[in-house]
């Protein structure tokens, strides 16, 4: 049993709770990290099989002014490369390697729109706007990770000249935070074309976010040796401040009145701050309020309620195919990072539509019928595919290639066939669905190449990162947000409750990514 008092804990060892952690330490503390699993890394993992390596979660790092710098602030030592994207409809592939070619986007959907050119004109037209507000946000270092007191050269060359136009993108932003598919409807009439627009991305996204990606597909990273090496390096550099760590270890009970965790087996951990980084629906379920002040236990009571409420974010099924077939097949068509849609019909109302009786009516549906609609889902979807040897030679056995293909979909029908009985034979008729599709389509010669497959669904991600939904970015857009999402607020994000319980990452601000997991872990170390 472990009794000993810490400076700090922190809970959940993916890249929040691996940043709170390292921050902490570095500044003296004794601190403890906490994870459910294993090894850390949590959405931004890699596993190896058969000699393929694959990113079980993020399939590459947004830098966002974040990553770089922290990296350089920590000295530690991990190589990124560029991961270059690319955008396919159907048998039309096309590169983005620079801002220049969002012109060959919209010759792309012109193509295939060509009735069309005055919607694609305002598509394109609202893109470019959102890019500039997005690049305005990257243009320098986050402050965060860049000592300011010390850095002069960057204090008045780079930050405070880029702070008017900042401030001034915010303001202009904050009233973009309409639903893309609202934003876009009031001028596209062409559901199809809408469609090859917005399945890229999730549902009810604000525009900004949305529109404004193209940009971000210029700032994607990769680590050589995969999208776990951050997470690895982190705890390495965390291993070597002295940091103590407690793996395996889930933990059942929060008593914020004695400053006291327990764990499943009845060990007790006591702290003086405690950084929460998991999952915040987990977390309200766990927190005894009994010893509480009367004010506390309202500002509680309030917050679990906001929290248990709100629907959590977009789930994916992911893909892990081990192919024979050498990396050069691929390249020559295609960078590293693609996403791609084979049909122009996209989703469309009607796959939607039968998605929502399908789920209304679980108990009167048939396998059949439920194998049927998944193979009309999977063939309209647009996946994202990742090909991480084209990154780094070393990631596949010589002459083969992994492939990692995933899409969005709904934890809930998973999860009602599991109480079934019959997830197996679901999560069979997705893979079914996808490796036919991809056959048809960008991969012909998939079938036959195939040496083995895997697949990770929404409960695996919910169990893997202890995720509610299997959500893989936290809180549902479209709805009232139970955290803080304004940029301009970010300090607050990170406050609880409870005056010396912290919380960061994936559920802890909206929209969330790995960058904002980074940034609240660091923001939640710097109030311990």
């Amino acid at each position: 049993m472990d009794n000993r008092m810490y400076d700090v804990i922190v809970v959940g060892g993916g890249l929040a709770g691996l940043t709170a952690a390292v921050y902490s330490a570095r500044k003296g503390r004794n601190v403890l990290l906490v994870e459910k699993n294993s090894k850390c890394g949590g959405l931004a993992s890699s596993i190896e099989h058969n000699g393929f390596v694959f990113d079980a979660g993020a399939k590459g790092l947004i830098n966002a002014g974040i990553i770089k710098p922290m990296v350089n602030d920590l000295g530690i030592d991990l190589k990124l490369i560029r991961s270059k994207v690319s955008v396919g409809i159907a048998d039309r592939i096309i590169g983005i390697d620079g801002l220049a070619d969002i012109e060959s986007y919209k010759n792309l959907l012109l193509h295939f729109f060509p009735n069309c050119r005055q919607e694609v004109d305002i598509v394109i037209r609202e893109m470019v706007a959102m890019m500039r507000y997005t690049k305005t946000f990257y243009a320098v270092d986050n402050p965060e990770f860049r000592d300011i007191k010390k850095d002069y050269k960057y204090l008045f060359k780079d930050l405070l000249p880029w702070l008017p136009s900042f401030l001034y993108t915010l303001l202009k932003t904050s009233r973009l935070m309409e639903p893309m598919e609202d934003y876009l409807g009031k001028w596209i009439q062409s559901k199809p074309l809408a469609d090859m627009v917005l399945q890229h991305f999730f549902q009810r996204m604000p525009a900004f976010f949305a529109l404004g990606y193209f940009y971000v597909f210029l700032d994607y990273w990769y680590p050589v040796g995969g999208v776990g090496k951050l997470g690895e390096a982190l705890l390495q550099k965390y291993k070597e401040l002295n940091g103590k760590l407690a793996f395996s270890t889930r933990i059942v009970k929060v008593i914020p009145s004695e400053n006291q965790l327990i764990d499943e087996k009845g060990n007790a951990y006591g702290y003086d701050k405690l950084i929460w980084t998991a999952d915040l629906k987990s977390f309200y379920g766990i927190v005894y309020p009994d010893g509480l002040s009367n004010e506390q236990k309202s500002k509680f009571d309030k917050t679990k309620f906001s929290v248990t409420k709100a629907a959590t974010g977009d789930s994916v099924f992911q893909l892990f195919l081990e192919v024979d077939e050498r990396p050069e097949t691929y390249s020559q068509f295609t960078n590293p990072h693609l996403l791609y849609t084979p049909m122009t019909d996209g989703l469309g109302d009607s796959v939607r539509t039968d998605f929502a009786m399908l789920i209304a009516n679980w108990s009167q549906a048939n396998k059949a019928e439920v194998v049927e609609w998944v193979r009309n889902f999977v063939k309209r979807n647009t996946f994202e595919i990742s090909f991480p040897v084209l990154r780094d030679s070393n990631l596949a056995p010589e002459g083969k290639t992994g492939i990692i293909v995933n899409f969005f979909t709904d934890y809930r029908i998973f999860q009602f066939a599991q109480n079934d009985g019959w997830v197996d034979e679901l999560t069979g008729a997705f893979e079914n669905a996808l490796i036919d599709t991809l056959s048809k389509s960008i991969f012909p010669n998939l079938k036959e190449k195939l040496i083995h497959k895997f697949s990770f669904t929404p409960l695996s991600i919910k169990e893997w990162a202890g995720s509610s939904g299997g959500a893989i970015t936290g809180w549902a857009f479209g709805q009232e947000l139970p955290v803080v999402n304004k940029m301009i607020k970010v300090q607050k994000s990170v406050r609880t409750p409870f005056p010396n319980i912290f919380q960061a990452g994936q559920w802890a601000y909206s929209p969330s990514g790995i960058p904002m997991s980074i940034l609240t872990g660091k923001i939640a170390s710097n109030f311990v």
